[in-house]
């Protein structure tokens, strides 16, 4: 994907004519959100559960979670696709929906872009209308020359210079969806919706179309929300991810800090793999937490959650369980079975049985080891995660 500095002109203010969000203002502020809906029977299902969350000009935040959490409601909410119930929402300091002043400003006038999962481009017009329709369609004052600036501009960045003539149904899944992103970037809003865009293409594209995302981001500087429930999207992405949980925040922070420092098994079963087994809580101090499970006993990693006599999920992860063919010296070391080696190109996955419980270990590529034979596999107790059951 070329580089090339393209011309800004046509794009440097929103449909709504705003200029960005000064850097110590919140470009989006979320205080309060709830949305309901009532089902046929009558029952009341809440998707989004009084969620309150601010990003910066700029920030690329992923909204991460399995099907049913409320990530795409919410998503829909901050666009305009859906009315919430409760709270308010803010974009550049305007306010864009309120329930109690009753406002809700619609889709077209909140100065915002979407990239949607299906690509919705209008089959019937060429690539290059597609990319246009933002600027012929909101926009006043632009001629067809600046227009066609605008779209010859960013088709070359994102690759696609060559198919403006082509109809969508002519061309491939991920330059389907280079032609969406060019439609959203070429308004030049400050605010990008994503939801789940890269789930229709095949591993390789989705791989190439996130760096060219993550690329693009950076050279325009736009603040992007972004819905997924793949984590490798959500880890390379994201300035910060928020997990969602049954319509709630269960945590958000920058990407390593939540995969080395979940605050919850949920939050840790989600980003990342890990290994997982009930253990009860025997000792609890600022250093350390000792406790009893199949393994025998396991120290893991302080924690304010847990205390004495208290059922717990003991979590660790694949990369940190060591493999030895003789009983290494130290904690948790335990014997188990390996299994199978299951290669992934630049690193292999160990299977490991235990008490007929499966648990994996990350290896190097080249590791080998008979299969059906016993090992002792060994996880450092500040790698091992005591987190309460329920």
């Amino acid at each position: 994907m070329t580089t090339e500095p393209i011309t800004k002109t046509p794009m440097t203010t929103t449909t709504a004519g705003w200029s960005a969000a000064a850097p110590d203002q919140p470009l989006l502020a979320i205080q309060g959100l709830r949305k309901q809906f009532t089902r046929a029977n009558g029952q009341i299902v809440t998707a989004v559960d009084d969620i309150s969350l601010s990003i910066a000009p700029g920030e690329f935040i992923v909204l991460l979670g399995p099907s049913g959490c409320g990530k795409t409601t919410l998503l829909r909410c901050i666009g305009g696709l859906e009315s919430a119930s409760e709270g308010t929402i803010e974009i550049n300091g305007q306010p864009m929906f309120s329930a109690e002043l009753g406002i809700d400003i619609p889709t077209r006038r909140r100065g915002i872009s979407m990239v949607f999962q299906s690509y919705a481009l209008w089959p019937n017009m060429t690539v290059f209308d597609n990319i246009a329709f933002p600027l012929k369609s909101r926009r006043r004052g632009i001629s067809k020359a600046e227009t066609a600036t605008a779209v010859e501009e960013i088709a070359r960045v994102v690759g696609i210079a060559d198919l403006l003539t082509q109809y969508p149904h002519h061309i491939s899944g991920g330059q389907q969806q280079r032609v969406a992103l060019a439609r959203a970037l070429v308004d030049g809003n400050a605010l990008v919706l994503f939801d789940e865009p890269l789930s229709n293409v095949d591993a390789k594209v989705r791989k190439d179309l996130r760096v060219e995302l993550a690329s693009l981001q950076g050279k325009y500087g736009f603040a992007a929300v972004y819905v997924t429930h793949d984590q490798e999207d959500a880890m390379e992405l994201a300035d910060r991810i928020v997990v969602l949980d049954g319509g709630r925040i269960a945590q958000v922070g920058a990407p390593q800090d939540i995969y080395q420092n979940p605050s919850s098994s949920y939050v840790a079963a989600f980003v990342g793999s890990s290994n997982s087994l009930p253990g009860t809580v025997t000792s609890a101090t600022p250093t350390a937490v000792t406790l009893e499970s199949a393994f025998g006993t396991v120290s893991a990693r302080p924690s304010d959650d847990v205390e004495p006599g208290q059922a717990v999920d003991v979590m660790f992860r694949p990369q940190h369980v060591r493999i030895h063919t003789e009983r290494p010296v130290g904690e948790n070391t335990w014997r188990m079975c390996l299994r199978k080696i299951m290669h992934a190109g630049t690193h292999a996955e160990a299977v490991l049985t235990h008490d007929h419980n499966i648990y994996q270990a990350r290896v190097e590529v080249d590791f080998d080891a008979p299969l059906d034979t016993d090992v002792w596999v060994q996880v450092a107790p500040r790698h091992v995660f005591a987190f309460p059951q329920g």
